[in-house]
């Protein structure tokens, strides 16, 4: 069984892994929207990326880690599927996205396996882990949806659907 510092040290590598594939994917991406997709992602993995490291020093010198407030900038799923089924009373016409549509598959790999080992760990550690640990499977989750989302309006109909389609804030 993993400690608590392992687990945020592996966490750091599954959250750098995914972002440097979001920055990647933002610069292939040839579709403004996706890449705007991407850049979101970034963004998002990279807030993950700071506050891990700033848990991981709080566990240095206290041998303790508080769960602190973890943002998202992505909704839950049902607003996404919300926001997909706009997107298809708007659209009806189709363009190629081969391309963004294999950065999204890679994505979507990326995402699982961070999501599991989140589940994992929900899982296995103690108690101060798993509090700690609980928010990221929530966020893991939406991270999934948005991508899966995605993957699946543009095999639908050839478009993406950007995060402004629903309201981000909480009604």
């Amino acid at each position: 069984m993993m400690t608590i510092s392992e687990a945020i040290k592996t966490a750091l590598e599954f959250e750098n892994k995914v972002y440097n594939n979001y920055q990647q994917a933002q610069q292939k991406a040839k579709d403004p929207t996706g890449q705007k997709v991407f850049k979101t992602l970034a963004e998002e993995e990279k807030g993950h990326i700071v506050y891990l490291e700033h848990k991981l020093e709080e566990w240095g010198k206290s041998g303790h880690v508080t769960p602190g407030v973890l943002k998202t900038a992505v909704p839950d799923k049902e607003k996404i599927k919300q926001g997909v089924k706009k997107l298809a009373e708007r659209m009806k016409t189709n363009q190629d996205c081969s391309a963004e549509l294999d950065l999204l598959r890679v994505a979507l790999k990326l995402e699982e396996e961070t999501s599991s080992f989140y589940n994992q760990m929900v899982r296995e550690l103690s108690a101060e882990g798993q509090t700690f640990f609980a928010r990221f499977v929530e966020i893991e989750e939406g991270h999934l949806a948005i991508v899966q989302a995605e993957i699946d309006a543009l095999t639908g109909m050839g478009f993406w659907f950007d995060m402004q389609e629903f309201q981000l804030e909480s009604e």
